[in-house]
């Protein structure tokens, strides 16, 4: 049985964390063949399940939010397999450089990311709240691929690159570097005022150590981002995918893409409603209750 996954594009975390998912899947359920699909990101993976054209996507949280809750859009009919990470969004600045704050930031040339990324909707709330606008408060660059971003903040072709998620390539690269890193997110004062205008964001702490250099934990805002399937993915695929990674919950010590892809996180933050049911009759096989 042979699956389409869409991630987005080379360089950026989903195409990370969709090979690990696939790896993890094939270990417990080989005979569940899944296929990585590099897609333009969250924003044209959600019209592609809706056609039918992938099975399942990674779909990040504003978008997931945008979506389901028919903002912008009619609702999607489109049913949740996993939870996979949170993702606390914030700037990566060389190390060498002034900046300290998003205030500096403004005017200066920004990579927010490729434009079909859930991450370029994740920054403009984010900056909404602060009563900023992404578009015209600074110079935005939109990427063709998730890949090229780090380069330019390297050699000063931007000030700053967006991103988020643990262990998220272009951090890593930036962190990796001579330069080193430097890392920029809403203070206590600008989280509130963000949280207050779009509650459906969240308080998101990056764990220290996720990137080379981070010594100490980073507070921000984002949400979760998850595998969405296909309007009527057959119950025994999702039943199926949902065994597959609780066995890689069960044996211990997952791959740090799959780490907070567990039965107890989705149970927490996916409405239930928007569960697949094939899911749901695993858990409830397995004690995990929704």
């Amino acid at each position: 049985m042979r699956i389409r996954l869409g991630t987005a594009t080379p360089g950026g975390g989903f195409p990370v964390y969709g090979a690990a998912f696939i790896e993890a899947v094939r270990r417990f359920d080989p005979g569940l063949e899944i296929e990585a699909v590099n897609t333009k990101g969250s924003t044209e993976n959600v019209p592609l399940l809706e056609a039918g054209g992938l099975d399942i996507a990674l779909v990040q949280g504003e978008v997931v939010h945008e979506a389901l809750s028919g903002i912008g859009r009619p609702v999607a009919d489109l049913k949740i397999i996993t939870a996979t990470y949170p993702t606390a969004g914030m700037f990566v600045v060389r190390a060498d450089q002034p900046y300290r704050a998003i205030a500096d930031l403004r005017g200066k040339p920004v990579a927010w990311g490729a434009q079909g990324s859930g991450l370029v909707i994740l920054g403009r709330y984010a900056m909404d709240g602060l009563g900023l606008d992404a578009a015209k408060d600074f110079q935005p660059i939109y990427l063709e691929r998730a890949g090229d971003g780090p380069a330019m903040v390297l050699d000063g072709r931007a000030a700053a690159l967006w991103g988020g998620g643990a262990g998220w390539p272009g951090f890593t690269t930036v962190a990796k570097s001579a330069a080193g890193a430097r890392f920029i997110a809403p203070d206590a004062q600008e989280i509130a005022r963000i949280l207050a205008k779009h509650p459906f964001l969240k308080p998101v702490t990056q764990p220290a150590g996720s990137f080379p250099g981070q010594t100490e934990a980073i507070a921000s805002v984002g949400s979760w981002s998850f595998v969405l399937c296909r309007p009527g993915l057959d119950d025994a695929i999702a039943y199926r995918l949902a065994k597959a990674l609780h066995a890689v919950e069960k044996a211990g010590n997952p791959p740090s893409q799959l780490a907070d892809s567990t039965g107890h996180n989705t149970n927490t933050v996916a409405p239930a409603s928007r569960l697949h049911p094939g899911v749901v009759r695993y858990w409830r096989e397995a004690g995990i209750a929704k």
